[in-house]
């Protein structure tokens, strides 16, 4: 059995990583002419968001951690943009997409809310 990083615990990041997998799935139905332009910047912007969580949970003050916290709300904001421009573009269907975003803005409430925590708590200290 392999040893858990502290970040895999965080309920946050195991949506952000479920967010990953929903959204490769959906970009291997992009033109391969994309494959560097929107495949490569909707799948950058949705890993950047679980990574973030992930630094962010490595740092040692609340401050720190609630910086990288913002860091992934904006890469999901990213993320949720180009999935938009993707089914706009008819890259994809919002069949495909509507599911996706309904996911990414439960992830966006769940991000905020932690960024607030942190903040909140880093003033108390």
């Amino acid at each position: 059995m392999r040893k858990e990083f502290p970040f895999e615990k965080l309920e946050v990041w195991q949506d952000a990583r479920q967010l990953v997998r929903v959204v490769y799935q959906c970009a291997e139905s992009f033109p391969s002419s994309e494959r560097y332009g929107m495949t490569s910047q909707l799948t950058r912007a949705t890993v950047s968001v679980a990574n973030n969580l992930a630094e962010g949970s490595g740092r040692s003050s609340l401050k720190d951690q609630a910086h990288y916290s913002s860091q992934s709300y904006a890469s999901l904001m990213e993320t949720a943009c180009d999935l938009i421009l993707a089914t706009d573009l008819g890259f994809t269907s919002a069949e495909v997409t509507d599911p996706i975003l309904n996911q990414a803005y439960d992830l966006s409430v769940r991000i905020h809310n932690l960024r607030e925590s942190q903040l909140r708590r880093a003033a108390q200290a």
